[in-house]
């Protein structure tokens, strides 16, 4: 049987920004995009501001309200990227199966590493030690059989602390928790599952698979195999890649969106940044183009659409997107942010179209501009619907707002 370790970095940003200035140590503090790009949410908390009632994604003024002396410290990435590579290489010391989950997690496989250095929860308490000596931060552990049990236990018990969920107990462990703990189960599945009747992850082990794939569609049987400890999915070595599910970038711009035509600038350079990154990783064309749209008051949804003809060129992209919007923001609330992401590739073959001509067309028109851009720079050429809007020209989309969801299946 596998040992599967789920490594997660206490409070990571808060934690980075003490271990740089432990004045902060006593003090309620959060991690914030900076404000001037208005994006000044909380991204990170330390214990002593949650203890106070301060949540990730809260808005700064109301952050502010709850704590008036919390210090709000402006997210600082490189910082953050170089404690994750050292804490990397201390995962690299015991394995080189390392699957990162975001820059503050990583699944390790340790199952072979067990002849060197003892058990799962040896090696688990090894690491914790020497993040905790040798970075200065904390981080949890859980250890089990699988991805999902392990990445379950390292968010049972924190800070600081190592639990162990086995295929003798996982059930006790597990299955009284509430559904929204379990992995990949979010807010939309939540609701969806508590309409049925479910309400714990031992609910959801004990409901007929086929009357979840029947309610929740092909999604339904990975959970219920999920909650029945039945997740098989490897932990890749490092270096290996992962199978891309979907490109996409977002933006939060500098002022608020209160029309089509407006939207349509943002829209244009984040379609032009995917087109870009879809030729990059070479994941062919796309049928599916989702939107990602934010109002003014907070409020998010995602739209899609799935088209019979599959595209990799931005202005097909900016159309689609478009027409998204079109036909589900009045703009009556002001947009704050969009994201636009493709999906469903056409990998290993080309969908013939009749007017080929014109596909073509757009396609080197796109593989120019790239070209003018590595050579001069991003802002050396723009396209004119946004020379109009100048808070917005010199903006690298692709390099400043990235979102590049990765298969988590290997399948």
């Amino acid at each position: 049987m596998r040992t599967i370790l789920h490594s997660d970095l206490n409070n990571f940003y808060a934690s980075v920004e003490i271990k740089r200035n432990p004045y902060w140590r006593e003090y309620p503090l959060c991690v914030i995009g900076d404000p001037r790009d208005r994006h000044g949410i909380v991204l990170a908390k330390n214990n002593i501001a949650k203890a106070m009632g301060i949540t990730t994604g809260m808005v700064l003024w109301q952050a502010r309200q709850i704590c008036p002396n919390i210090i709000c410290v402006i997210a600082n990435f490189d910082e953050y990227l170089n404690f994750s590579r050292r804490v990397r290489a201390i995962y690299e010391d015991y394995t080189d199966r390392i699957e990162p989950f975001g820059i503050d997690e990583a699944w390790l496989d340790v199952t072979e590493s067990q002849k060197l250095f003892g058990s799962g929860q040896e090696i688990a308490d090894k690491i914790r030690e020497r993040i905790k000596n040798e970075i200065g931060i904390t981080a949890s552990v859980g250890v089990s059989f699988n991805k999902i049990f392990a990445k379950l236990g390292s968010d049972m018990k924190k800070p600081d602390a190592t639990t162990i969920i086995t295929y003798q107990n996982f059930k006790e462990k597990v299955w009284g928790l509430p559904v929204q703990d379990l992995l990949y189960v979010g807010k939309a599945t939540t609701k969806k599952v508590s309409k049925m009747g479910i309400e714990t992850i031992g609910d959801l082990a004990n409901t007929p698979v086929n009357y979840l794939v029947e309610k929740l569609g092909a999604w339904g049987k990975y959970l219920w195999e999920f909650a029945n400890g039945l997740d098989a999915s490897p932990v890749k070595k490092m270096g290996q890649s992962s199978i891309i599910k979907s490109v996409g970038n977002s933006m939060t711009p500098p002022c608020d969106i209160h029309s089509p035509l407006e939207a349509k600038v943002v829209v244009t350079m984040l379609a032009e940044s995917v087109a870009s990154r879809m030729r990059k990783y070479g994941v062919g064309k796309a049928r599916i183009v989702s939107v990602f749209m934010r109002d003014s008051t907070l409020k998010s949804f995602t739209r899609q659409q799935k088209y019979a003809l599959s595209t990799n060129n931005s202005f097909d992209i900016i159309h689609r997107a478009m027409s998204i919007i079109n036909r589900y923001y009045n703009f009556s609330t002001p947009m704050r942010s969009v994201g636009i992401s493709v999906s469903d590739f056409d990998r290993d073959y080309e969908q013939l179209c009749f007017w080929k001509d014109a596909q073509e067309l757009k396609k080197r028109q796109d593989i120019v501009v790239e070209k003018i851009r590595k050579k001069h720079g991003f802002s050396a050429i723009s396209r004119a619907n946004i020379l109009f809007e100048s808070k917005l020209l010199g903006i690298d989309v692709e390099n400043t707002h990235t979102i590049h969801p990765m298969s988590y299946f290997n399948k």
